[in-house]
């Protein structure tokens, strides 16, 4: 399944020491058996570098299976849907979305 981005939200990051800029940014898809989609949250490192706030909070509606077949529970899945976030070229789309807002 090919992800794109869909949108990227920028708030004000209260919760981080820099009071800097964050937000999540959303992928989604399409495949034979339906819509899926990747969420996640990022803050501003500095200016131009970002990074994911949590790597093991990415949300998704993604049933990953196991060698078995089983569903992966959300712990076990972390791993792979981190995996996918890594594989995109969300940085990119996230800056774009910071220069957009200026």
């Amino acid at each position: 399944m090919q992800l794109q981005h869909l949108r990227t939200r920028i708030t004000l990051n209260t919760g981080h020491s820099s009071g800097g800029v964050a937000g999540q940014t959303l992928w989604g898809g399409s495949s034979g058996n339906g819509q899926a989609g990747v969420a996640w949250d990022w803050v501003q490192i500095s200016q131009g570098v970002v990074a994911m706030s949590d790597p093991l909070s990415v949300i998704s509606n993604l049933h990953l299976l196991g060698d078995e077949g089983e569903v992966l529970t959300s712990w076990q899945a972390a791993r792979y849907l981190n995996q996918m976030v890594h594989a995109l070229p969300w940085q990119g789309e996230v800056s774009r979305a910071l220069l957009a807002s200026h």
